[in-house]
């Protein structure tokens, strides 16, 4: 694993009181990625991330846990476009699974 260089403007984001949008995307192995993002600069940026891979196993990403063994907060602004928006009571039902 390497230093994540943007967890200070992660932490950031996910502190401002910005509104907050929920997606979902699926990826060709049967996975579901979901994501909290936050508007900055015209783009959206996840500040909160949680995949379920095709085995079902959680595994959650943001500033304070932004990368682990199996993958990492994404570094890249979302692309919306691929993604399908969800109900914010969806993506909290999926993250707190986690705990």
């Amino acid at each position: 694993m390497h230093p994540d260089l943007r967890r200070s403007l992660v932490q950031e984001l996910s502190e401002s009181e910005r509104p907050r949008r929920y997606w979902r995307g699926d990826d060709e192995r049967g996975g579901v990625w979901l994501f909290e993002s936050v508007e900055g600069d015209g783009e959206h940026w996840a500040i909160r991330q949680a995949e379920i891979d095709g085995a079902r196993r959680l595994r959650r990403y943001w500033w304070r846990h932004p990368q682990d063994e199996h993958g990492f907060l994404t570094d890249q602004p979302l692309d919306i476009w691929d993604l399908t928006e969800i109900d914010g009571a969806a993506f909290e039902a999926v993250w707190a699974a986690g705990e």
